[in-house]
């Protein structure tokens, strides 16, 4: 019975240790960790792929993160490289949460609020948003007027624009007189 007992224990700290592991790769589609583990036990796609009875390219393009994993495939996968059963399948749906909220998110602001002059050098409908973030905030404020800032406020948030402009004052496009 004491042995049954330690090894529900060491089974319930592997879990944990597996768990809090998972959570580093939380929202990572899972082929990249699969890509990933693979490299590190040295084990080659196309002769992993066969060995489990699948296609090479199916096996591909989940590593590249071009195609989901399914549940069947990624019992296999956890089977074969003795992982825990279902991390593949978790991961899987992290990644899938990810991709639902980023749609849910508004990718862009009002654009109508916006001159296209403001951006000459670029094409304004190739903007992306998100990443070059920075440099659209401090475009907006160079030469914006305040119908534009406040977009800008709004879609980013007062918080990001006040640290991309290294400013701590309330209002971040109010310049400061004293001295």
């Amino acid at each position: 019975m004491l042995w049954i007992k330690k090894v529900n224990d060491i089974n319930k700290f592997v879990y944990i240790c597996v768990m809090s592991n998972l959570l580093n790769y939380k929202g990572i589609h899972p082929g990249l960790v699969l890509d990933r583990e693979l490299k590190r036990r040295s084990l080659k796609q196309r002769p992993f792929a066969l060995s489990i009875g699948e296609h090479p390219q199916t096996l591909n393009a989940i590593t590249k993160g071009k195609r989901s994993l399914p549940t069947a495939l990624a019992l296999k996968i956890e089977e074969s490289l003795n992982l825990e059963e279902g991390v593949l399948s978790l991961l899987q749906t992290y990644y899938n949460i990810r991709q639902e909220k980023e749609k849910r998110t508004q990718q862009t602001p009002q654009l109508s609020l916006f001159r296209k002059s403001l951006f000459w050098d670029t094409d304004f409908n190739k903007l992306n948003w998100k990443q070059q973030y920075k440099a659209i905030i401090k475009r907006i404020f160079e030469r914006g007027n305040d119908k534009e800032k406040k977009e800008l406020i709004r879609f980013y948030g007062k918080k990001k624009v006040q640290e991309v402009l290294g400013q701590t004052s309330p209002d971040p496009y109010t310049l400061s007189t004293s001295q």
